[in-house]
């Protein structure tokens, strides 16, 4: 089910964040501990051992973990206030999260959110900090222990230009612990930081193809607490952090603090103002901090934007240039205002958690036309027009989940994007004909490796259908959608039914009005059967085996034991363990119809049908699973190639009609009291 909220109540300061420690004791009650103690902090979950600091690699010098009262006589954790200058990168390639943290020290009703002040090195002081952070709409607590990586006594990872400040570098060590590793941590987007930091949702513009208000919206953004980055793209890994003539960095992640406009020889100059997160290397071009431009700018003015102007790797820029030699922006907005008019509106969040999974719901993008259609798909309903407009905001944002935590075991980023089509009314999961005929209404700008990918669209009022998907099927993954509407909009899973609609099957014929097939069956039936008139679950089985075997449509090597035992417990009424003749004749005219079912999707006649289309056989014999069941029953009775033979396809069907009767007839035996789901019963009862 869809989790609904207020974008605004979600990130809420009163939000109580999660006891992630395995112990499940919170800070405090591990601060206290160690006092009574007299003991300082070592954080077992996140050691100081080289395993913390790489996955993929030997260490390569000797580290030594040292608390800050081992380094200098009187640490502090936040000097004079936490601010852009604090921030300077060590040896890892995170200058993504640097850049994000330079932006969040601007913003401190969230600065004091993600690293909270009831810390510090002398009240209380324990060897332990904790700090704050977003993951999948909910708000963690990250513990550490203040033991940092130095090598001759010197930090090398995070660190204050201030060498007795540590509130950087340990918040640097907690979102290393979020993620498995400081090793996580090396490449990646300001923009998945910005969000860890605010719970945000972020918006990316290309430079170079940029709207002509782009300033304004910039501008706006920036006034109304949002966060921005910025970067130059590479197109090899050898440009990597290449240095241009005008002193900027290719391949490297910007923060951007500042925007303004200052009259110059007469006319308006648009500027912005940029940060470097190495606290050096900076722009030499117009507008750098000892270019002659400055020398015609009002005094007082210049001395209020260059205020505190020194070579720490901040500088200012023409936004001419900016545009020029940057190729793209990360808008992270705080709150979910409008950026592109002068009106704050508080918009309506939906949220969906969901998984891609192989053999049922990875179905790729639709360039895989027979799998795409068994993705996850999610209804939009937009009743009401934007004020003062004819047509619905949205930003729908598609985020996959502890893609960084997974790197060690040899996994990354998968690609990913997503498609906007207008619904049928009334339909449920919608099939493969569907998108076979039906163009998308919007869609993802592109595929790409990153956590999130987001984009906003003005669409008529209507019902949309959204489909998230991976861009290769059969990758796995886990994610969450938002959809940000300005109006409240409904929302729900599709293909979130489990239900069947199973008629009481025809009484069987009399025998003198047996057809020459059920004639014929019984003449078999009677020379397998003993003086009880019944057969057995192995009589059973070798006489399906005998009859299905002649007919050439079917490929297949035999019904297991076990298919015949599910067939014996869905037509045994009288509970004997056996079969009569009549259960039989019931049994066969069920059996024919599930041939022909599931020769419609063996289309090669290899004896095989794709689990991808298990849901349309299963919906085409009255039964209705949704994604997780559909998954689990992919992983219970698909191979590798994600396909299902027939006998498994038979157990499968079997069953599950065996499995809906039972819980259907409790139910109503117990007057709709049965004290658990259909889910929990089938997951029981399929012993998936």
């Amino acid at each position: 089910m869809p989790v609904q909220s207020s974008l605004s109540g979600s990130r809420s300061t009163q939000d109580k964040a999660l006891v992630t420690q395995s112990d499940g004791k919170t800070f405090e009650e591990l601060r206290s501990e160690c006092l009574q103690k007299g003991a300082l902090f070592e954080d077992p979950d996140f050691p100081a051992e080289d395993a913390s600091l790489f996955f993929s690699q030997s260490v390569p010098v000797n580290f030594e973990w040292k608390r800050p009262k081992e380094l200098c006589e009187n640490p502090e954790f936040i000097l004079g206030g936490a601010d852009r200058t604090d921030i300077c990168q060590g040896q890892l390639g995170d200058c993504w999260l640097l850049a994000a943290i330079a932006s969040l020290t601007l913003k401190k009703d969230t600065l004091a959110r993600v690293v909270p002040h009831d810390q510090d090195f002398r009240h209380r002081y324990a060897g332990i900090f904790h700090f704050q952070f977003w993951q999948h709409n909910k708000w963690l607590d990250i513990v550490v222990d203040d033991r940092l990586p130095t090598v001759r006594n010197q930090l090398v990872m995070l660190h204050s230009a201030s060498n007795n400040e540590f509130w950087s570098g340990l918040l640097e060590k907690a979102y290393a612990k979020l993620h498995g590793s400081y090793e996580a941590l090396k490449g990646g987007s300001t923009m998945e930081a910005m969000e860890d930091f605010t719970g945000g949702v972020g918006e990316n513009y290309d430079l170079k193809s940029a709207p002509s208000e782009l300033f304004t919206i910039m501008k706006k953004a920036l006034d109304r607490g949002s966060m921005m980055g910025c970067s130059i793209n590479i197109t090899s890994s050898a440009e990597s952090e290449a240095r241009t003539s005008t002193g900027l960095v290719k391949g490297h992640a910007y923060s951007i603090t500042g925007l303004e406009e200052v009259e110059y020889n007469g006319r308006k100059v648009r500027l912005i103002r940029i940060r470097n997160p190495w606290g050096q290397v900076e722009w030499n071009g117009p507008w750098s901090d000892k270019s002659r431009e400055w020398n015609n700018v009002d005094r007082a003015e210049k001395n209020r934007i260059l205020q505190n102007s020194i070579d720490d790797g901040e500088f200012w820029m023409e936004f001419e240039d900016f545009k020029r030699n940057y190729d793209t922006t990360e808008i992270c907005n705080m709150t979910p205002d409008d950026l592109t008019d002068d009106t704050k509106r508080q918009w309506a969040v939906n949220l969906f958690e969901g998984s891609w999974i192989r053999g049922a719901t990875a179905g790729g993008c639709r360039n895989f036309i027979d799998t795409f259609w068994t993705n996850p798909q999610f209804q939009l309903q937009l009743e009401d027009a934007d004020d003062d407009d004819d047509v619905c905001s949205v930003v729908i944002a598609l985020m996959q989940k502890n893609r960084r935590q997974l790197r060690k075991q040899g996994q990354d980023l998968e690609t990913i994007g997503f498609a906007v089509y207008e619904a049928p009314d009334n339909v449920d999961q919608l099939g493969k004909d569907f998108f076979r005929y039906n163009p998308s209404k919007a869609r993802s700008r592109t595929y790409i490796n990153q956590r999130e990918v987001s984009e906003r669209f003005t669409l008529p009022p209507g019902r949309y259908l959204l489909v998230p998907t991976t861009f290769q099927p059969h990758t796995e993954a886990d994610f969450i959608v938002r959809i940000f509407s300005e109006k409240k909009a409904d929302a729900l899973e599709m293909g979130a039914t489990i239900d069947a609609d199973l008629p009481d099957p025809p009484m069987p014929s009399a025998p003198e009005e047996e057809t020459d097939e059920e004639k014929f069956l019984r003449r078999l039936f009677e020379q397998l059967a003993g003086s009880d008139e019944a057969i057995d679950v192995y009589e059973l089985q070798e006489m399906l085996n005998g009859v299905l075997s002649r007919r050439k449509e079917i490929k297949f090597e035999s019904l297991s034991l076990h298919t015949c035992h599910s067939i014996i417990n869905l037509m045994d009424v009288d509970n004997t363990g056996k079969m009569e003749f009549q259960e039989f004749k019931v049994f066969w005219e069920k059996l024919k119809k599930w041939i022909m079912l599931f020769l419609s999707y063996d289309t090669d006649r290899s004896g095989k049908m794709s689990s991808y289309e298990l849901r349309s056989a299963l919906n085409a014999a009255g039964m209705k699973l949704n994604n997780r069941l559909l998954a689990l029953l992919g992983l219970r009775f698909a191979d590798s190639r994600y396909d299902i033979d027939f006998d498994d396809y038979l157990t499968c069907i079997v069953r599950l009609e065996n499995m809906f009767r039972c819980f259907k007839a409790m139910d109503k035996q117990n007057r709709g009291r049965v004290q658990m789901s259909m889910m929990q019963f089938l997951m029981l009862s399929m012993n998936v």
